[in-house]
């Protein structure tokens, strides 16, 4: 890594599909600067954002649904870049239905009319004129691919999405897809802990040269070490349902996690950033997204993209853990469908 003018730290940066798209290599996730893990301060979240930038971050990840339809989590965003906006990629998501706080997570809205309110809604919040990348956060099982990717490909030709993206979808969504309109990035859960994308769908967005961005690549913090069994969290926290933290397979995961840890000590660094320096090992056309409220974790997750491995260490950590994690990543009701 470079310095810059402003005395940060500059990431390599990488090409994220064909269409142009180009990021540092490592991203920011936000949204656990409004949900999922537990109260948050937002003045914390826009402090962190902006240091992000300063550590050489170019690419920050929100969605509608973080905000569960207020748009607070892409106010949140749009506040911390408003005075680098057109220095950084800014993806948010649509595809979700919020009608219906009983359903959350399992009813989905791709419906063309949909997005285009969703899209205007999101500008609005984010207080810019463009979306960098607007992103299907689910499949939707009632609207064919082919509308959807119309859709914004027609919000692309009008000026206020950049670039188009798929979230959680299989190899035929995808190929369906940037048939009828280039598809720059996958979006999926990848992680040493997680990798089902592996036998197919890597292949797939490889072929069709898009990137890939790999969200909850510490495995939503349990690659940290910074780990209590689920029922020490409180309640609205996610890791009180996620399967890993569930006995049994926690006990498996926290053992593997002391192995890397081992692992990542014997090289002078910290396990998260041996997990994300495996990562960006698995290809040039992949960033990872991790989330943080940490000053620390932060500077530490940005600086893995400096670590090397070599195909040994590489090789070690997979025979650690052979097949990812212990436990399914979501409930069967949540569990995307590909």
């Amino acid at each position: 890594m470079t310095q810059t003018a402003n005395g940060g730290r500059q990431l390599p940066r990488r090409k994220l599909g064909s269409q142009g798209l180009e990021v540092g290599a490592i991203g920011l996730g936000t949204m656990g600067m409004t949900m999922a893990y537990g109260p948050a301060d937002p003045t914390d979240g826009v402090a962190t954002i902006r240091r992000a930038y300063e550590l050489g971050v170019t690419m920050f990840d929100t969605a509608e649904v973080y905000g569960m339809g207020s748009g607070s989590n892409e106010q949140l965003l749009g506040e911390a870049v408003r005075g680098f906006r057109d220095e950084v990629v800014i993806a948010t998501k649509f595809g979700y239905d919020l009608t219906d706080p009983s359903r959350f997570g399992m009813a989905f809205d791709s419906r063309p009319d949909h997005i285009r309110e969703v899209t205007d809604n999101s500008l609005r919040h984010l207080g810019t004129d463009h979306i960098d990348l607007l992103y299907q956060h689910r499949v939707d099982p009632n609207v064919p691919i082919e509308d959807v990717a119309g859709t914004v490909g027609e919000l692309i030709t009008e000026g206020k999405v950049r670039f188009f993206g798929l979230s959680e979808a299989g190899p035929d969504i995808i190929r369906r897809a940037h048939a009828v309109h280039p598809v720059s990035v996958l979006q999926t859960e990848y992680s040493v802990f997680e990798r089902a994308v592996e036998p197919q769908v890597l292949p797939t967005v490889r072929e069709l040269g898009i990137g890939f961005v790999a969200y909850s690549p510490l495995g939503r913090g349990f690659l940290t070490g910074a780990v209590r069994p689920a029922a020490e969290y409180p309640d609205g926290d996610m890791r009180t349902w996620d399967e890993r933290w569930q006995p049994g397979n926690y006990e498996q995961n926290l053992a593997a996690v002391r192995e890397l840890t081992a692992m990542a000590a014997a090289k002078g660094i910290a396990v998260t950033q041996l997990a994300l320096a495996w990562l960006l090992a698995q290809g040039d056309g992949i960033v990872p997204i991790p989330g943080t409220r940490n000053p620390q974790r932060l500077a530490e997750n940005v600086a893995a993209a400096a670590v090397p491995l070599s195909a040994a260490e590489v090789d070690r950590i997979r025979q650690i853990l052979p097949h990812g994690a212990a436990g399914s990543r979501y409930p069967a009701a949540r569990m995307p469908v590909w």
